[in-house]
Formats: structure tokens, sequence, C-alpha cells
């Protein structure tokens, strides 16, 4: 998994036992056996970050690139973890996001899977969004269905990374994105001397609300629309992350304002989907991982703003690598023929068999 953060390319080696039983897909059980982040270069890191704006002929020399690329990340983690001689079933691979346009049609994640098998000597499945996107669904979010496989018995699951994003599991399974998160506070914390995130929010806890930033950030027509809906990488670099730099106030003040913003925005798309979906409990039980998880004082303010919600954070390689372990499931049930995107989540006509298969 390479998500909008940058930060890295997340792996996780794991191991799924699957059924079909009555014609339904299930998981019987599943492992988290190795994991690790290994970190983009520099030079990949900027590559990443100005492809949007680059020609056909770059982006297609990085869809290429950054799959021979990954794919040598891939046989570091096996010789690492001493797995370079064993037999793996698949590699699932999420790419990276350059694009993501569902109301215009398209989704473009790069890191060609011939040139990852190729590099790997393993099957891939990747692609996973565009079969939704081409049944009219917002490809997004994908992970309701690690949360309806992998963690049953929750009410909400809410995924903390460079885009915030919720599900319900009421009478149907409804997700959609919430808001920018760790893209622009990472941002910030990386203007207050080099950080690479506000370890623990600390930063964050000791500044102020700065009312002039919060009310930019929280007015913008997205937060007003009804879901399914999702976020592109560019549209929060250009309502939330580009403010945030703008903004005069201490950093610290900026990143109190934006965990504040986050948080809101969470209450906020929790009330429409209890409203929405008639979904009424005394007590709710909501499911945190992603990065965000780790910030305190972001989690202090989800608390704050959700008194009626026991929010629930799992152990630490769960948190990191719960969207890798996605894309193993997710790729599991492409060879499995079983379909992997969830049209009561992103408004696709139906179901879709998501991900291309390239073998080696």
């Amino acid at each position: 998994m390479s998500g909008s953060s940058l930060d890295g390319l997340d792996i996780a080696y794991c191991r799924l036992v699957t059924a079909w039983e009555g014609g339904v897909f299930l998981v019987k059980s599943w492992e988290l056996l190795r994991a690790d982040t290994l970190p983009f270069t520099e030079a990949w890191q900027e590559r990443l970050r100005q492809l949007p704006s680059a020609s056909a002929f770059d982006f297609c020399s990085a869809h290429a690139e950054f799959g021979h690329y990954i794919g040598g990340l891939v046989n570091h983690f096996f010789e690492k973890n001493g797995l370079s001689n064993v037999q793996v079933d698949l590699i699932a691979s999420h790419g990276h996001t350059i694009f993501h346009e569902p109301a215009r049609g398209f989704t473009v994640q790069i890191g060609d899977g011939a040139a990852l098998a190729n590099a790997t000597g393993c099957t891939v499945i990747n692609d996973f969004r565009t079969a939704d996107v081409a049944l009219g669904g917002q490809g997004a979010p994908l992970a309701p269905m690690a949360d309806k496989l992998l963690f049953p018995g929750y009410d909400f699951y809410l995924n903390l990374g460079g885009i915030a994003n919720i599900t319900c599991h009421a009478a149907r399974i409804v997700a959609f994105d919430v808001c920018g998160a760790n893209q622009a506070l990472n941002a910030l914390a990386n203007l207050a001397g080099g950080l690479p995130y506000d370890k623990d929010g600390l930063l964050a806890a000791s500044g102020q609300l700065d009312s002039s930033l919060f009310e930019i950030i929280n007015n913008q027509p997205f937060f007003a629309e009804q879901y399914p809906k999702s976020l592109s990488n560019q549209w929060v670099r250009q309502h939330l992350t580009e403010a945030c730099l703008a903004a005069s106030s201490p950093i610290a003040d900026r990143l109190h304002t934006v965990c504040q913003h986050i948080a809101v925005q969470l209450a906020g798309s929790v009330r429409q989907v209890v409203e929405n979906e008639c979904f009424t409990k005394e007590k709710y039980q909501l499911l945190a991982t992603g990065g965000g998880a780790f910030n305190g004082y972001l989690m202090q303010c989800i608390q704050q703003h959700l008194p009626n919600v026991e929010v629930v954070v799992p152990n630490e390689n769960v948190v990191k690598f719960k969207e890798a372990l996605l894309m193993a499931l997710l790729g599991t049930m492409r060879v499995e023929g079983a379909p992997n995107c969830i049209a009561s989540v992103t408004g696709a006509s139906r179901d879709a068999l998501g991900g291309g298969v390239f073998d080696c």
C-alpha cells in the first residue's frame, strides 16, 4: 500500500484462510505475519508529488518505473524477513494514486503490475478501483470490505490516513471520505523544524484555535454533500493543506485547528449516517486505524466530539498496516472470483470485481 502521505510502501505478509459457504465468500481466519514500512527515496517522494502536472510521457515513464521500484522494495522485504524462498500465492498492490476523479469517470493508481510481477517473480493483482468507477461508483473507500470480513463487531470504522474516511455497519454498509487528515498535519509539522509528523499531537495540544482558519477549512461544499462521496489528493491540497500553510498563526495553532476540524467533520458525518440510516443506539463502538490514531491530541478531540461513541484503537501493527492487509484481502477475493467493491458504499450500479491480474 502506498498512501497519500508519501511516507513509503507499507508491506504486509499475510495468511488468509478462506471458504465459500452457501455461495458466500468467508474469511475463516487471518494472520498478519510480518509487516514493515519501507520509506521512499526523497527523489521518488518529489516525483510522485509533482506527477499530476507532468507530461504524458513522464507519467507513463513513472508508471512503469514505479512498478519496478516497488518490486525492488518487496524483494528487500522478502530478504529482510527470510522469505526469499517462500512460495507466496500473490502480491496485491494498490499502487500510488495520482488522479481520483470519479465524477469524470476515472481514477489512476500508478505502479505497473507487469513490472512488479517481473521484478518479484510473483503473480500480481493491482488496479482495484477502476472497475467500480466504470460502474458509476466512487471507487472508494475500499476499506469497508476489510471491516466487514476481518474486523466484525464494530458500528463505525475510521481510517485516519492522508485522508480520513469512515465506514458504518448499519442495516447496510455505507462509507465515504470525511476530510483531509495527515496530509495537512504532516505538512504543518514539516514547517516546525522539518518534523515528519507531530508526535502524539503534542504541538497541536499546545496550540489555540485559529478561528479564521477554522472557518475557511470548514466552509467547503463537499461537507454538505450526501454520501457516497470521495476526495482526491488534489482537493485536500487545494482546500486544506494550502490554506493551512498560508495562514499566519503559529504552527501549533494551525495543528490544533486541523485536529479540531477533523473531529468536527467526523462528528457531523456520524450524525449524518445515524439519521440517514435510522441507526440509533445508546452507545456505539468505533475502531480507529491509520497513522492518525497515534496522534493523542487528535484522538482526544474525536472522543470529545463523539461522547456517545467508544473509540477503540487496536494493536500497533493493525493500526499501521490495516490498509496493506486490506490489499491482501482484495487480491485474494479477486482470484477467488468474489466481488470486492461494495456498491452500497461507492454508489456503483452493482458490486464490482476489481483488480487486474499479471502473471510473472
